[in-house]
């Protein structure tokens, strides 16, 4: 569960997405997904320890990666059944992040 839920940030997917066209460092993401640099940054983090994101030095600069290629087909594989669903998959109402983890299992 940690996995997806590190991909549900919008914030985290667009990083993701960005570093699927290639290796950036923080400076290249803030500017081209219009991000301030504490936010980059903290959510690199949370990529790096879920595994999804490395980096490597280079003299003072850090080039990020996606770590786990797989992750694109994965992410490929959710876009396929969000189109063949539709707005099918969307929450229900009711059963948002305030509702209990047990009330929120399907019978």
């Amino acid at each position: 569960m940690a996995l997806f839920r590190s991909l549900a940030d919008e914030t985290r997917l667009r990083i993701v997405s960005r570093l699927a066209a290639g290796e950036a460092r923080v400076v290249d993401l803030t500017e081209e997904l219009g991000l301030a640099q504490s936010t980059v940054s903290k959510h690199l983090a949370c990529l790096r320890d879920r595994g999804l994101v490395d980096y490597r030095v280079q003299g003072r600069q850090s080039f990020y990666a996606l770590a786990r290629l797989e992750l694109m087909d994965m992410l490929a594989a959710a876009e396929d059944m969000l189109e063949a669903t539709g707005s099918a998959v969307a929450l229900c109402p009711g059963y948002g992040a305030d509702t209990p983890a047990v009330a929120r299992r399907a019978p």
